[in-house]
């Protein structure tokens, strides 16, 4: 059996810094992409119900949404149908908007954010799209990361299923 080497200065991962409220995507020692985001208005947390953003190390889970519009709506992670726009918004006032697509997380540290009460991947926790009328740079969501439609477009593009994500203070 032969072992892959993996080149350092080509891994891939995300940082997620709550209390500047961005993400970084890291490519190998530096700095590739620099977004503004929005994680959850109750600050951070690992409980299930909590609607708080969980910290620490996690991997892209899946990715869902590729191919579909921009603006594409999600519900339970299943697309809707619907595209946003500010009627669809009107009549749901309400409604916290999954839009365009999903990078859904799953907790590494059994115990913390993996597992039991504190399961990130049961909380259904995700790096996705919101309204691109939505402040960026504020603590608004309801437990995920927020992310403008472009940016998250983006991001998609250069992560995979298995990419590290380091949510931190």
């Amino acid at each position: 059996m032969s072992l892959k080497r993996i080149n350092i200065e080509e891994r891939v991962h995300v940082e997620v810094s709550v209390k500047a409220q961005t993400l970084k995507l890291w490519r190998g020692h530096r700095v590739e992409k620099y977004y503004l985001i929005s994680t959850a208005q109750k600050g951070p947390g690992q409980a299930k119900g909590s609607n708080q953003t969980p910290l620490g190390k996690h991997i892209i889970r899946a990715k869902i949404g590729d191919g579909l519009p921009v603006n594409s709506v999600f519900v339970a992670r299943r697309p809707t149908g619907e595209i946003y726009n500010d009627e669809l918004a009107k009549s749901n006032p309400k409604r916290d908007w999954i839009l365009t697509r999903i990078l859904w997380l799953s907790g590494c540290e059994k115990g913390r954010n993996r597992l039991g009460s504190v399961d990130t991947m049961q909380r259904y926790i995700y790096i996705h799209a919101t309204p691109d009328a939505e402040p960026m740079g504020q603590a608004l969501s309801h437990g995920c990361v927020r992310m403008r439609n472009q940016d998250m477009l983006e991001l998609f593009e250069l992560v995979s299923v298995g990419t590290r994500v380091n949510i931190h203070l």
